[in-house]
Formats: C-alpha cells, structure tokens, sequence
C-alpha cells in the first residue's frame, strides 16, 4: 500500500531530515544585515538543490535583494495543484549573550532543535519539502502538482515578492497554498489558523518650538509638544476601551455566535496567560473576551512614544518636539487606506493651533479569512488529526498579519492554508529559538497526508 511505503519511509530518514535541517540553519541567512549576503545566497543554492536532487524542475531567481527559489513537479495531470511558500532568510541573533548555545549551531536540547530560524521558518517550511521527496523516494510520484516558492526577504518587508508574483501569475496557477509559519494552538494541540488581522501603520509628529526651551523662563507661556501628544493619544479610546476615531467600527464584520462559541470552547487558561505575561489584569475592548479580542476585534496600539529629555536625572526643558508611533490591527472588510485617512483627520483635528502637525503613514494590508467550512480545511484537517494522532484540529485566528496571504488573494486569487507546526513559546525573534523534534516529525507526516487528502478531494 502507498501509505504503508510512504509511512516507512518516513521513519526510515527521520534523522536523516533533522541532519539535514541542521546544515541548513548553520547559514547565517539574516536578511536585514548586509554583509550575510553572500550567506542569503548559500542559503538559496541549498533549498534549489534540495529541489533538483529530488527531479523538481528549480531556479534561484535574482531580485534586487535577495534571490527567490521557484521549483515546481507537474506530473500529476487531473489532480489539484498547491502553491507551497516559505521564507529561509532569519531575523538577526541578537542578543547573542543571551544564548544558551550559538544560534547557527543548531543543537539538540531537552527533544528541541536550538537555532536561529529553527521555527521561523526554515523548519516549518522544510516539512513541505521533506513530505514531497517522501513520496518521490517511497512511492516514486506525488498525489498533486506542487508549486513552491521559497523567498529570502520575509523579515525586512517581502520587497520583491509581489514582483516576482505579478510576473509569474500564469505559471503560478492553483486551486490553494500552503504556509506554515504559525503555530499551534498549545502543546500536542494543533492548529489551522482560518483568520488573521489586518494592519496599518502610521507615525505621527508635533512640534511647539524650533528649539528646547528653559522650562523656567519658557515654561506656561508656550505649548509643550510632549503634553500636548499625551493628550492625542489618551483621545484614541474611551474609557470602555473602544477606539474612538470616527467610523472605525463601521465596516466591522461581526463574530457569528458559532465562532464565539468555538473560542469559548478552545479552553482559554486565562490565569496562565497573566502569568506568562507577568500581568496583574487582561484589558481590552467591553463586552469580548481575551481570545476574541486579540483574534477578532480591531485595535489601536501606541508602539512607541517620544520626546524631550529620556536620559539620568533632570533637565528642565520645554522640548521641541513628541513622536508617536502607532498600528491598528484589522478585521474582516476594514480598509486600511480609508482608516488610515481616518486616523489622520482626527487627530489632526484633535491638535491643538499651538502645535504643528506632521502624520506618515507605512504599510497596511487587510486581513484574512478563510471559510472554516472550506473542504480544503477539511482535508488539512483529517491529515494533521492522523499525524498527531488527535479527534480534533482547532480552528483559530491569529491577532497578527501576514501580508503574503493577502498578496496571495489579490495577485493569485488563492486562499491559503496556514498550518503552524511550532508553538508560540518557541522563542521567535528571540535567543534561544526552537523547534520540537517530534513537532517537526509530525509536520512532515502531516503535510504528506496532505497531499494525498487534496488529492482524493471532489474538485
């Protein structure tokens, strides 16, 4: 039986997987720091030849930063065909004391994989690979026709991408597409993640004087940027916790009470939250509880607040000018053009004359929700229940954004399963990164039977 091959086969190479992720994260593929370039092209050269060495047909394509790896196998003619992305470029080490071991010597610790890039995402992403040459090398074919795109500029922004997928958009036809770069809902509890927020960012500036001023001579006679700033922001919310910028609520799409009861149902362990966070009270918008409010709600976050004198001791000033940095998180049909507009024109009428104004907006994208009703749900689901030997997948949303599912939608009409293998406590972008062994296993499995899912799926 195909299974009964596939399976072995699996069990056959499972040190010969973890050996083989260890070499990839021994490369130092930061992409925010200039001089890893050569090592973001080693890290290329190793996912193209992963890709030839098991007969896809694969290309390093350049990009004005970091190289994209496209391979694809089309030899399942009549069956469904996926687009698998992944991102082997990593955040930076830093802090590097803070590590138990050096981060690009991925070492085995307490049935963990400790290195940088571990979870995010090169090992999450390496499943996928990995379950494709276990059907090639057990069965000799695969159930569907795979498509992948392995880019290495997720963590400074995908400034390429959109690009390469514009150019592409023929040959990267598809029914659906693949991320694992989430993570389960708790320990053996896994996830797909069916919703995520969307963003906008924006930076807001007030100057009173063209120079700090002695705050004895000066001080009452002129506006202080700082207080006046406190003031703007402290009028973002109510005291309820709504966010107050007209119409910000007006095209929220609601939580149906099927979902309300799903997360209801999800077992929140609220007092452990507090305690993991070191917090003495949750806070947040009247009326929702935490899971929905961090999932499901919108929100206005200060990210940083700045101006006048941070350093030892007093300086008695008037300073000149206050910073705000601040993102909103999106649901369902918000546009994060027309908020941001929004956000503009109110505080900006909310200033007062005695202060200049200055507002910059960033980046935004909307969010993301994928049918939970949808078959190819269903199937990811039967597979990862098979795989982790579990009666229930959990069906959640994520309160952050991960802009690529967007620019799925919008260039490939795609929706996209987000199947997160790690755990939120893996230590992203932080020291110490890891990923479960047995995690990384089961991800393998999983995505396998995946294929094979997709593939006994009506079309």
């Amino acid at each position: 039986m195909a299974n009964d091959q596939l399976l072995k086969y699996l069990d056959d190479n499972a040190d010969r997987f973890v050996e083989e992720l260890k070499e990839f994260l021994r490369i130092p593929t930061v992409s925010a720091d200039p001089t890893c370039k050569p090592h973001l092209q080693r890290g290329a050269e190793f996912v193209h030849r992963q890709f030839s060495d098991m007969g896809f047909k694969s290309e390093i394509v350049p990009t004005s930063g970091h190289p994209i790896v496209y391979a694809e196998s089309l030899n399942a003619p009549g069956a469904p065909t996926v687009v698998v992305y992944g991102h082997y470029d990593v955040q930076p080490a830093d802090p590097l004391d803070l590590w138990t071991t050096p981060p690009f010597e991925p070492t085995l610790r307490d049935g963990c994989l400790y290195a940088r890039g571990a979870t995010d995402d090169k090992g999450q992403f390496f499943t996928h690979l990995k379950s494709a040459q276990a059907w090639l090398g057990s069965v000799g074919k695969l159930p569907v026709n795979l498509k992948y795109v392995i880019e290495g500029e997720e963590e400074v922004g995908s400034n390429n991408l959109e690009d390469f997928l514009k150019a592409r958009k023929d040959q990267l036809k598809a029914d659906v597409a693949v991320i694992s770069d989430t993570s389960q809902y708790a320990p053996n509890q896994p996830a797909i993640t069916y919703g995520l927020r969307g963003i906008l960012a924006v930076e807001i500036a007030v100057t009173g004087p063209k120079k700090d001023l002695h705050s004895g001579v000066f001080g009452g006679a002129v506006a202080n940027p700082v207080t006046g700033l406190a003031k703007l922001v402290a009028s973002l919310h109510d005291d309820q916790g709504r966010v107050r910028i007209p119409g910000f609520y007006d095209d929220v799409v609601a939580l149906t009470e099927a979902e309300r009861k799903q997360f209801q149902e999800l077992g929140f362990d609220e007092a452990g939250f507090k305690a993991e966070l070191g917090i003495a009270e949750v806070f947040g918008e009247a009326g929702f509880s935490t899971n929905e409010r961090r999932w499901a709600r919108p929100t206005c976050e200060v990210n940083g607040m700045f101006g006048g004198y941070t350093g030892v001791g007093p300086k008695t000033i008037v300073p000149s000018k206050a910073t705000v940095k601040i993102t909103c998180r999106l649901v369902p049909a918000q546009d994060p053009a027309k908020l941001t507009n929004a956000l503009h024109q109110y505080l900006k009428s909310q200033c007062p004359p005695s202060l200049s104004f200055e507002f910059q907006s960033y980046h935004g994208c909307p969010a993301f929700v994928f049918d939970p009703n949808s078959p190819y749900i269903g199937a990811a689901s039967d597979a990862i229940k098979e795989s982790w030997g579990v009666d229930r997948v959990r069906l959640i949303r994520e309160g952050g954004s991960i802009p690529v599912v967007q620019t799925f939608k919008d260039v490939l009409n795609l929706d996209t399963l987000l199947l997160g293998w790690g755990q939120n406590t893996d230590n992203l972008h932080s020291p110490n990164e890891h990923f479960s062994v047995a995690d990384f296993h089961r991800g393998i499995k999983a995505s396998a039977l995946l294929w094979q899912k997709l593939a006994e799926m009506k079309r």
